[in-house]
Formats: C-alpha cells, sequence, structure tokens
C-alpha cells in the first residue's frame, strides 16, 4: 500500500506542475479519445468489457391467415447508430476533469439502455423492460490510452 501511496503522490506532483491552460487541454485530448473509443464499442454493438450486447427481440408478425410469428432474417439497422454521433455524445472538459455525456432528449433513452429499465416505446404503448447495454464505460484498453496522453503531456 505505501508503494501505491508513493505512485499516487508523484502523479499528483506531476499533475499539479502543469498549468490549468495544459490541463484543460489533456482532459480535452483523453475526452476526444475516449469518446471515439466508445463511439467504436456501440458501432461493434459491444459493451465496454468487450461483450456483446444482447441482441434486439424480434417482432411478431400479424396477418389475417396466419398466427402471431417471428419475423426471419437479420435486422438491417444496427442499434444506436445515431447515439454514437457527436451531435448525442459530448464531450466536457476541465483543467480538473474529462466528461463524457449524451446530450439533451436521446440521454434519458440511453440511461434506460444502459441500465436496462422499463420505458415506453411511445406515448400510448405499453411499458417494456429493455435488456442492460452498457453503452458507457471504461475498458483496460482505454486506461492504457489515458496513460499514453498523460505520458506525452510531459
Amino acid at each position: 500500500m505505501s508503494e501505491l501511496q508513493l505512485i499516487n503522490d508523484r502523479l499528483e506532483a506531476l499533475i499539479s506542475s502543469l498549468s490549468a491552460p495544459a490541463r484543460k487541454e489533456m482532459a480535452r485530448n483523453i475526452g476526444r479519445k475516449l469518446r471515439a473509443s466508445q463511439q467504436q464499442n456501440i458501432k461493434r454493438q459491444q459493451a465496454p468489457d468487450g461483450t456483446p450486447f444482447k441482441p434486439r427481440k424480434t417482432q411478431p408478425v400479424r396477418s389475417k391467415t396466419q398466427p402471431v410469428r417471428s419475423k426471419k432474417g437479420r435486422i438491417k439497422r444496427e442499434m444506436f447508430a445515431k447515439l454514437r454521433t457527436a451531435k448525442y455524445m459530448k464531450t466536457k472538459a476541465s483543467p480538473n476533469e474529462a466528461v463524457i455525456e449524451f446530450a439533451g432528449n436521446v440521454q434519458r433513452m440511453a440511461r434506460v439502455h444502459h441500465y436496462g429499465l422499463r420505458d415506453r416505446p411511445s406515448r400510448k404503448g405499453k411499458e417494456v423492460r429493455y435488456d442492460a447495454r452498457p453503452l458507457l464505460g471504461i475498458s483496460e484498453n482505454d486506461m492504457q490510452l489515458i496513460a499514453r496522453i498523460f505520458y506525452k503531456s510531459f
């Protein structure tokens, strides 16, 4: 534990030696790189830890001649395609932190899918329980990326 405390003290000293604008620039770089990493995870349909998202539920097809059954074939749209764009996935940086968040209206929808909560897909629709699909998180690769950016700043 004393070794970790020593490393922590040295890192704090290094960070405090940087000026506020330099710390903000470092946080901005970290935020940009992490957002790109999160966007790639969402594009690959996988959680930050590398596990794949649970697939969409198939929708029932109703016909007068056939009973309710599931559609056959693959779903051509990918999940969260618009959500990963820079319009909705925002980064903020200050000298003390870097934040990646979903903007405005999509924040509620992202929270429902991230934690696997209940929501209504339409105003008059019935309440549906969504599977948990973690959208944001930090993996081991992200930690290494942060360390590389940190060391380049000195």
